[in-house]
Protein backbone atom coordinates (compact mmCIF):
# COMPACT_ATOMS: atom_id res chain seq x y z
CA UNK A 1 0.00 0.00 0.00
CA UNK A 2 1.62 3.30 -1.06
CA UNK A 3 2.13 5.90 1.63
CA UNK A 4 -0.34 8.75 1.55
CA UNK A 5 0.96 12.14 0.55
CA UNK A 6 0.13 15.02 2.86
CA UNK A 7 0.44 18.72 2.36
CA UNK A 8 2.25 20.65 5.09
CA UNK A 9 0.29 20.36 8.33
CA UNK A 10 -2.07 17.67 7.11
CA UNK A 11 -0.04 14.74 8.46
CA UNK A 12 -0.12 16.10 12.01
CA UNK A 13 -3.88 16.58 11.82
CA UNK A 14 -4.34 13.10 10.35
CA UNK A 15 -2.31 11.60 13.20
CA UNK A 16 -4.33 13.54 15.79
CA UNK A 17 -7.57 12.31 14.24
CA UNK A 18 -6.28 8.74 14.24
CA UNK A 19 -5.20 9.10 17.85
CA UNK A 20 -8.65 10.30 18.88
CA UNK A 21 -10.20 7.27 17.20
CA UNK A 22 -7.90 4.82 18.95
CA UNK A 23 -8.21 6.47 22.37
CA UNK A 24 -12.00 6.57 22.19
CA UNK A 25 -12.15 2.86 21.34
CA UNK A 26 -9.21 1.30 23.16
CA UNK A 27 -8.22 3.85 25.83
CA UNK A 28 -4.74 5.09 26.60
CA UNK A 29 -3.49 1.53 27.09
CA UNK A 30 -4.37 0.72 23.49
CA UNK A 31 -2.65 3.79 22.06
CA UNK A 32 0.74 3.64 20.40
CA UNK A 33 2.38 5.71 17.71
CA UNK A 34 2.69 2.54 15.64
CA UNK A 35 -1.09 2.03 15.76
CA UNK A 36 -1.67 5.69 14.97
CA UNK A 37 0.63 5.44 11.96
CA UNK A 38 -1.18 2.36 10.70
CA UNK A 39 -4.59 3.97 11.13
CA UNK A 40 -3.42 7.11 9.32
CA UNK A 41 -1.89 5.01 6.54
CA UNK A 42 1.69 6.23 6.94
CA UNK A 43 5.02 4.63 7.80
CA UNK A 44 5.72 3.58 11.39
CA UNK A 45 8.36 6.29 11.70
CA UNK A 46 6.21 9.13 10.36
CA UNK A 47 4.56 10.13 13.69
CA UNK A 48 7.95 10.75 15.27
CA UNK A 49 8.38 13.80 13.05
CA UNK A 50 5.66 15.42 15.15
CA UNK A 51 5.42 13.51 18.44
CA UNK A 52 8.17 12.17 20.68
CA UNK A 53 5.84 9.64 22.29
CA UNK A 54 2.16 8.91 22.87
CA UNK A 55 1.93 11.45 25.69
CA UNK A 56 3.01 14.13 23.23
CA UNK A 57 0.23 12.97 20.90
CA UNK A 58 -2.33 13.10 23.74
CA UNK A 59 -1.10 16.62 24.55
CA UNK A 60 -1.58 17.61 20.91
CA UNK A 61 -5.11 16.16 20.84
CA UNK A 62 -6.01 18.06 24.00
CA UNK A 63 -4.36 21.27 22.78
CA UNK A 64 -6.23 21.22 19.48
CA UNK A 65 -9.42 20.42 21.35
CA UNK A 66 -9.04 23.45 23.60
CA UNK A 67 -8.22 25.67 20.61
CA UNK A 68 -11.43 24.54 18.94
CA UNK A 69 -13.40 25.00 22.17
CA UNK A 70 -11.98 28.48 22.74
CA UNK A 71 -12.84 29.55 19.20
CA UNK A 72 -16.42 28.34 19.55
CA UNK A 73 -16.83 29.82 23.02
CA UNK A 74 -15.50 33.21 21.96
CA UNK A 75 -17.65 33.27 18.82
CA UNK A 76 -20.74 32.43 20.86
CA UNK A 77 -20.32 35.13 23.49
CA UNK A 78 -18.76 37.99 21.52
CA UNK A 79 -22.04 39.22 19.96
CA UNK A 80 -23.42 39.79 23.49
CA UNK A 81 -20.73 42.05 24.94
CA UNK A 82 -23.40 44.32 26.45
CA UNK A 83 -25.50 41.43 27.85
CA UNK A 84 -23.49 39.39 30.40
CA UNK A 85 -26.35 37.01 31.20
CA UNK A 86 -26.71 36.09 27.53
CA UNK A 87 -22.94 35.62 27.33
CA UNK A 88 -23.20 33.12 30.16
CA UNK A 89 -26.08 31.27 28.52
CA UNK A 90 -24.52 31.18 25.05
CA UNK A 91 -21.13 30.24 26.46
CA UNK A 92 -22.62 27.28 28.31
CA UNK A 93 -24.53 26.25 25.21
CA UNK A 94 -21.39 26.51 23.04
CA UNK A 95 -19.65 24.21 25.54
CA UNK A 96 -22.53 21.75 25.31
CA UNK A 97 -22.49 21.79 21.52
CA UNK A 98 -18.73 21.33 21.39
CA UNK A 99 -19.05 18.30 23.69
CA UNK A 100 -21.89 16.86 21.63
CA UNK A 101 -20.20 17.39 18.28
CA UNK A 102 -16.70 16.34 19.40
CA UNK A 103 -17.48 13.80 22.10
CA UNK A 104 -14.34 11.68 21.71
CA UNK A 105 -12.03 14.69 21.82
CA UNK A 106 -14.01 16.21 24.69
CA UNK A 107 -13.66 13.01 26.72
CA UNK A 108 -9.90 12.89 26.09
CA UNK A 109 -9.47 16.56 27.06
CA UNK A 110 -11.01 15.93 30.48
CA UNK A 111 -9.94 12.32 31.06
CA UNK A 112 -6.74 12.96 33.01
CA UNK A 113 -4.75 10.71 30.68
CA UNK A 114 -2.31 13.53 29.94
CA UNK A 115 0.55 13.19 32.40
CA UNK A 116 2.90 16.03 33.35
CA UNK A 117 0.79 18.72 31.70
CA UNK A 118 3.44 21.38 32.43
CA UNK A 119 5.76 19.65 29.96
CA UNK A 120 3.48 20.88 27.16
CA UNK A 121 3.49 24.72 27.12
CA UNK A 122 1.02 24.99 24.23
CA UNK A 123 -1.51 22.93 26.17
CA UNK A 124 -0.95 24.93 29.35
CA UNK A 125 -1.38 28.20 27.45
CA UNK A 126 -4.62 27.37 25.63
CA UNK A 127 -6.24 25.72 28.67
CA UNK A 128 -5.31 28.79 30.75
CA UNK A 129 -6.62 31.13 28.05
CA UNK A 130 -9.91 29.22 27.87
CA UNK A 131 -10.42 29.35 31.63
CA UNK A 132 -9.56 33.06 31.69
CA UNK A 133 -12.25 33.66 29.05
CA UNK A 134 -14.74 31.94 31.34
CA UNK A 135 -13.59 34.09 34.27
CA UNK A 136 -14.10 37.23 32.15
CA UNK A 137 -17.71 36.20 31.51
CA UNK A 138 -18.22 35.46 35.21
CA UNK A 139 -16.78 38.86 36.23
CA UNK A 140 -19.06 40.65 33.76
CA UNK A 141 -22.05 38.78 35.18
CA UNK A 142 -21.06 39.62 38.74
CA UNK A 143 -20.60 43.31 37.88
CA UNK A 144 -24.09 43.30 36.36
CA UNK A 145 -25.63 41.52 39.35
CA UNK A 146 -26.40 38.41 37.31
CA UNK A 147 -24.20 36.23 39.52
CA UNK A 148 -23.71 36.68 43.25
CA UNK A 149 -20.52 38.31 44.54
CA UNK A 150 -17.66 35.91 45.22
CA UNK A 151 -14.09 35.35 44.05
CA UNK A 152 -14.65 35.12 40.28
CA UNK A 153 -12.25 32.21 39.83
CA UNK A 154 -14.20 30.16 42.39
CA UNK A 155 -17.51 31.08 40.79
CA UNK A 156 -16.04 30.14 37.38
CA UNK A 157 -15.08 26.68 38.68
CA UNK A 158 -18.52 26.27 40.28
CA UNK A 159 -20.44 27.25 37.15
CA UNK A 160 -18.12 25.23 34.90
CA UNK A 161 -18.54 22.22 37.20
CA UNK A 162 -22.33 22.45 36.97
CA UNK A 163 -22.33 22.81 33.19
CA UNK A 164 -19.71 20.09 32.67
CA UNK A 165 -21.52 17.71 35.01
CA UNK A 166 -24.87 18.15 33.26
CA UNK A 167 -23.29 17.67 29.85
CA UNK A 168 -21.43 14.57 31.02
CA UNK A 169 -24.67 13.10 32.37
CA UNK A 170 -26.37 13.83 29.04
CA UNK A 171 -23.54 12.29 26.99
CA UNK A 172 -23.63 9.15 29.12
CA UNK A 173 -27.42 8.85 28.83
CA UNK A 174 -27.88 9.34 32.55
CA UNK A 175 -30.57 12.04 32.49
CA UNK A 176 -33.99 10.43 32.90
CA UNK A 177 -36.30 10.43 29.90
CA UNK A 178 -39.03 11.71 32.22
CA UNK A 179 -36.95 14.91 32.41
CA UNK A 180 -35.86 14.98 28.77
CA UNK A 181 -39.45 14.47 27.60
CA UNK A 182 -40.31 17.81 29.21
CA UNK A 183 -37.10 19.83 29.04
CA UNK A 184 -34.31 20.30 26.51
CA UNK A 185 -30.65 20.18 27.47
CA UNK A 186 -30.57 23.95 27.02
CA UNK A 187 -33.48 24.28 29.49
CA UNK A 188 -31.59 22.19 32.04
CA UNK A 189 -28.41 24.25 31.62
CA UNK A 190 -30.35 27.49 31.96
CA UNK A 191 -31.95 26.27 35.21
CA UNK A 192 -28.50 25.40 36.60
CA UNK A 193 -27.08 28.79 35.62
CA UNK A 194 -30.01 30.64 37.17
CA UNK A 195 -29.38 28.86 40.47
CA UNK A 196 -26.27 31.08 40.81
CA UNK A 197 -28.14 34.34 40.23
CA UNK A 198 -27.04 37.09 42.58
CA UNK A 199 -28.90 37.18 45.88
CA UNK A 200 -27.85 38.64 49.21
Amino acid sequence: MPAKKYHHGDLKNALIKAGVGILSKDGVGGLSLRKVAKKAGVSHSAPYAHFADKQALIAAISTEGFKHLYTELDAAVSPYSSDPRQQLIEGAWAYAQFATNNTDTFNIMFSGVLEKEKDYPAFVEISRKTFERVVEIIKACQDAGVLRPSPPELMAVSVWGQVHGIISLALEGQISHTVLDRFTLRDILLFALDSNVGRD
